[in-house]
């Protein structure tokens, strides 16, 4: 009998010390994934170059309204009287009133400076990221307003909605240190 129980010993340590090992094998690989830092962390992007204004970036986020939202580079900007970019084509009035403006929503902000210069403002509570004032902008003006992802706005989703649906693969993952791309020499607002 006593033969029996010291096999029956030898038998539950092997087990205990290949269990032991797994765990602490597992609890080891565990504790290094946790422990690491996030060298190869990334963020959506929008290429302003790439992207041809489809109005996707409006309707295809997983937001309610989306992350994407127009860029304003004053150091590209013409302050134009007539600003392609604020006016629909062949406005009535060279005014503010809502029937002359392009943006569906009036989140352009229109300020007189001096004849002939305004200054337009994004007003980013009311863009939407439909991007008709980067299409008028780009077609008749200079590009100095563009598409951005608003990082303090996106989910960062692993396969973005809107990148998947972009017909001009505008969209990119870029490095956290430097996931904005902008466009011209002048400090971008929003």
């Amino acid at each position: 009998m006593s033969g029996d129980s010291s096999k029956l010993s030898r038998r539950e340590l092997l087990k205990s010390s290949v269990r032991g090992a797994g765990l602490l094998g597992f609890g080891g690989a565990a504790g290094f994934l946790l422990g690491r830092e996030p060298h190869g962390e990334t963020r959506w992007q929008l290429d302003p170059d790439k992207c041809i204004q489809c109005g996707r970036c409006a309707t295809d986020c997983v937001l309610e309204v989306s992350a994407v939202k127009v860029v304003h580079s004053h150091g590209m900007c013409g302050y134009c009287k007539l600003c392609t970019a604020y006016f629909e084509p062949e406005p009535v009035n060279l005014d503010e009133g809502a029937e002359n403006q392009l943006c569906p929503t009036g989140a352009i902000e229109r300020k007189f400076i001096e004849d002939p210069y305004y200054e337009y403002n994004i007003l980013r509570d009311l863009c939407v990221g439909c991007g008709k004032c980067v299409k008028g902008c780009n077609m008749f003006g200079n590009g100095s307003m563009y598409l951005q992802v608003n990082h303090d706005l996106c989910l960062n989703c692993n396969v973005c909605a809107i990148a998947t649906a972009c017909p001009a693969q505008a969209f990119h993952q870029l490095p956290v240190a430097k996931p904005y791309k902008l466009r011209g020499k002048g400090q971008a607002k929003e």
